[in-house]
């Protein structure tokens, strides 16, 4: 289960909005609580570095990837997931979406963004032992 707060939920949907018709990401920071789920304490904001086709993929520089999960350690959080949007596609995962994904035990937040309006939020947990058995699952968002 993906705990979010209503602030960091509608931040991530506008990040969506307002990079429409491309792709936005960005990274969940929080904690992983005792019963397994992940609860976000904040959320930043990432820049989509793809210039071939970002109006269905996105990427994020790891040099920014670096900065930000320095400065959530030093605020005591680590990096719980990831969040990107779909423009005028559903929030499932793509065929890509999951070979590009690589932080197991996280969350992948997808919004899709139709004509330039955030519509369904859905979520994923990565899961599986190494690269040739993961999985994208159903994960349930807990908005607090």
């Amino acid at each position: 289960m993906l705990k979010l707060t209503r602030q960091d939920y509608d931040a991530l949907r506008r990040h969506g909005e307002e990079t429409y018709p491309h792709e936005c990401c960005g990274v969940l920071l929080g904690r992983v609580d005792d019963d397994g789920a992940r609860t976000t304490t904040s959320t930043a904001r990432a820049g989509n570095t793809r210039t071939d086709s970002a109006h269905n993929r996105y990427n994020i520089d790891p040099r920014e990837l670096v900065r930000i999960q320095r400065q959530g350690r030093e605020r005591g959080e680590d990096i719980i997931g990831f969040y990107h949007s779909h423009p005028d596609h559903p929030a499932r995962w793509s065929s890509t979406d999951l070979a590009e994904a690589h932080w197991f035990g996280c969350s992948y937040v997808i919004t899709s963004v139709e004509k330039g309006k955030a519509a369904i939020t859905n979520s994923f947990e990565l899961t599986g032992s190494d690269e040739s058995d993961k999985r994208l699952v159903d994960e349930k968002i807990d908005l607090a």
